[in-house]
């Protein structure tokens, strides 16, 4: 009973639950767990307190004992240092690691971990200092190149995507900012005024007006979601219901500012998840980036609206990262466990992103080295690493042949998990780029099954016969993979390397819908002396 529980304030709760955990938590912990249902508020306004005892058993019935019972399904070997579940995730997608959104990349302090100069009891030697080469051969979102660029290593990434090499390649380079806010500026300032005749900003704050009415009275926070995790409310049926409710509302908006839900065909991407409104607002921008002079300044404002574009889908918040059918309509979110609305205006994220992307890189430039690092287009099967890199930059490619690469720290593709192209459909067809689906390794539509298991096998083992032609002689070589299907001891044998350690690491806090006990391993290969 509440009533003869110990009761706490906000302060006292974070006070009291840093001593119990033995980490900090901070009193916006505590808000959260209030302000998502987790526990219940007790008191009005200004004298906000808790129950002790519901405290406890929140974190009883999770945060305490999470590393006990992982470690039970995935084995005594887990190496809970390599969670880093110190860390928020503000520092987990730090300064540039979130320029663009990429499903697949691993944490920066991972990359970190094994780079820098420190020894623990699990690394117990340095493998890489300042000045070495280090190659990632599936750069994806280019997040080893940046954590060299901060640990004053040269990098140099390859991708078989170009789009994926765009954001590496945006994330390293120097900017002048003070041309990138002037251009974004201008194209701001630009897109106002092509919105004042269209009536979609006007629409939209009505609409999210009369939804705000609906959600206060039908939806309220927290004492809807708490309700909802005392099994109180039959949340699809009600949500069902509400949703029915206020179509009404919503039809009549649309008829009274003569809103476009759908373009007239559907045949690409950019057809078919987008309103007719913000299609139109997506070809103004991307011609006004088309005029912009500075090359690297038109590439990083071009990231800005790729990013914009992908939060502008029409699609539920629950299905972003894997799309099920248009939306056209408002809806019940069981994310947000209320009423919300598909976006008819690219406005509002733009405005948001090109803000965030300035504070980002400005905060990168205090941090970045004078190093060089490049992101190569091309099958890391195949390519003349050195060769591709003196068309791009031949001072640091005279270096790269000189010096030789010292190693490589990358995360190959899971097999059958990802359609690397297909992720960033969007940005493929606003920017016009040869897609190269054929030629990625272990994609989504291949499958699991033994032929893609052995295609896979091949296919990394070709990549480290590749690359160890550019590497120095006593190379270290580290692949990020959860591999249930035990396949990389035979790609380390094709290579003719072998495996002189693995760290396996619980992976927390992942974007996707399965939140259970999940591990990967960090196989060390050297050549086979």
């Amino acid at each position: 009973m509440i009533a003869t529980d110990e009761l706490l304030s906000i302060k006292e709760a974070s006070n009291w639950a840093t001593e119990y955990l033995g980490k900090i938590v901070t009193t916006s912990n505590i808000s959260y767990l209030i302000q998502y249902g987790r526990i219940k508020k007790i008191g009005s306004n200004g004298t906000t307190q808790i129950s002790k005892q519901e405290l406890i058993n929140y974190y009883k019935s999770f945060n305490g004992y999470r590393e006990l019972s992982w470690r039970d399904q995935l084995g005594s070997d887990l190496n809970w240092a390599l969670s880093f579940d110190q860390y928020k995730e503000a520092e987990t997608t730090k300064h540039v690691h979130r320029l663009h959104p990429y499903k697949g990349k691993f944490i920066p302090q991972l990359v970190e971990y094994f780079l820098d100069d420190h020894t623990d009891n699990f690394k117990t030697e340095t493998y890489f200092k300042k000045g070495d080469i280090v190659l990632d051969p599936f750069s994806g979102s280019g997040t080893t190149m940046v954590q060299s660029c901060e640990l004053g290593m040269h990098a140099i990434g390859i991708d078989i995507s170009a789009f994926n090499a765009l954001i590496g390649n945006c994330k390293v380079t120097k900017y002048n900012l003070l041309d990138v806010q002037t251009e974004i500026s201008r194209i701001t300032k630009a897109l106002k005024e092509f919105l004042t005749n269209s009536h979609t900003l006007e629409f939209e704050e009505k609409l999210l007006n009369a939804l705000c009415e609906f959600n206060k009275e039908y939806f309220p926070v927290p004492e809807y979601k708490y309700k909802l995790r005392q099994g109180k409310i039959n949340e699809e049926k009600y949500g069902a219901e509400k949703e029915k409710e206020f179509l009404p509302t919503y039809n009549e908006l649309v008829k009274q500012y003569n809103i476009k839900l759908r373009q007239d065909k559907a045949d690409t991407f950019l057809d078919k998840w987008y309103s007719q409104h913000i299609r139109e607002e997506i070809e103004f921008v991307f011609n006004e980036i088309k005029k912009i002079k500075n090359a690297d300044t038109k590439k990083i404002i071009s990231v800005i609206l790729s990013r914009t574009i992908r939060s502008c889908r029409a699609t539920t918040h629950a299905d972003l990262a894997t799309l099920v059918e248009p939306i056209t309509a408002t809806y019940y979110c069981a994310k947000h466990g209320k009423m919300c609305k598909p976006l008819f205006s690219i406005f509002k994220w733009w405005e948001t992103y090109t803000k965030d992307t300035i504070k980002r890189l400005s905060y990168f430039d205090r941090l970045r080295t004078q190093t060089f690092q490049v992101c190569l287009t091309g099958d890391s099967r195949t390519i003349s690493i050195f060769q591709e890199l003196e068309k791009r930059n031949l001072v640091f490619a005279e270096l790269a042949k000189k010096k030789k690469i010292k190693g490589i720290f990358s995360s190959p593709p899971y097999v059958g998990l990802i359609d690397y192209h297909e992720q960033h459909a969007y940005a493929y067809d606003l920017f016009g780029f040869k897609r190269q689906d054929n030629l990625e390794i272990g994609p989504l539509f291949k499958g699991q099954g033994r032929e893609a298991k052995q295609s896979y096998i091949q296919g990394i083992s070709e990549v480290l016969n590749n690359c160890k032609k550019f590497l120095v002689s006593d190379y270290d070589i580290f692949l990020v993979a959860n591999d249930k299907y035990n396949m990389y001891p035979a790609i380390a044998e094709n290579a003719e390397m072998k495996i002189v350690n693995q760290y396996k690491r619980p992976v927390l806090n992942r974007t996707e819908k399965d939140k259970g006990a999940y591990s990967e391993i960090i196989f060390h290969l050297k050549k086979i002396s």
